[in-house]
């Protein structure tokens, strides 16, 4: 990753963290479900929304990052 420059690989590896953070995320989604608590799992929809559009954001970061240092 060294080759796409220090500002998209610190996006890209902020992007793995949140990945790993919504994998946790809907595990937790799955269980809730597993117990019928509704209300809960919203609350972790609405979580999970909220990490995919912070993953979306740094890919994005990376890319413009990638694409200034000529990559």
């Amino acid at each position: 990753m060294s080759e796409l420059g220090g500002g998209a690989d610190e996006a890209l590896a902020r992007a793995e963290e949140l990945l790993e953070r919504l994998q946790a995320t809907r595990g937790e989604l799955e269980r809730l479900a597993a117990e019928e608590n509704a209300e809960a799992a919203v609350d972790v929809l609405t979580e999970l929304a909220e990490i995919a559009k912070e993953v979306e954001s740094e890919l994005s970061k990376a890319r413009s990052r990638a694409d200034a240092a000529g990559g």
